[in-house]
């Protein structure tokens, strides 16, 4: 019942043997490239490391049961000041933007 053709028939009982084909020769070594970069004065595609860390500073990371989220886009200079005051009176950053709000309500400044 098995009418299918073994495309495999005319192998018989030695199967073709591949092999790897062998590497083309490369025409000029990576040094003899380097020094003509170097002599034609072509520059490395790769980007340059940075020479200075960026200064991070540090997570400021605090379990006060607050859980909204505000955000809102500043200058870096006013960024900076912030958590300047942040750290003067030691408080966390929540607590100072509490702090914020609630002297802009006692000054009565509103819209």
């Amino acid at each position: 019942m098995n009418d299918r053709v073994n495309p495999f028939a005319h192998l018989k009982d030695d199967p073709p043997v591949f092999t790897t084909k062998p590497k083309p020769e490369k025409p000029v070594l990576p040094e003899a490239l380097a020094q003509i970069a170097e002599d034609n004065n072509f520059t490395s595609r790769q980007a340059p490391r940075p020479t200075k860390k960026a200064e991070r500073r540090k997570p400021r990371i605090h379990r006060t049961g607050r859980n909204a989220q505000f955000n809102t886009k500043a200058t870096p200079e006013t960024i900076a000041k912030f958590y300047r005051l942040v750290d003067e009176r030691g408080v966390k950053v929540a607590e100072l933007f509490e702090m914020a709000v609630d002297a802009l309500e006692r000054a009565g400044i509103s819209n």
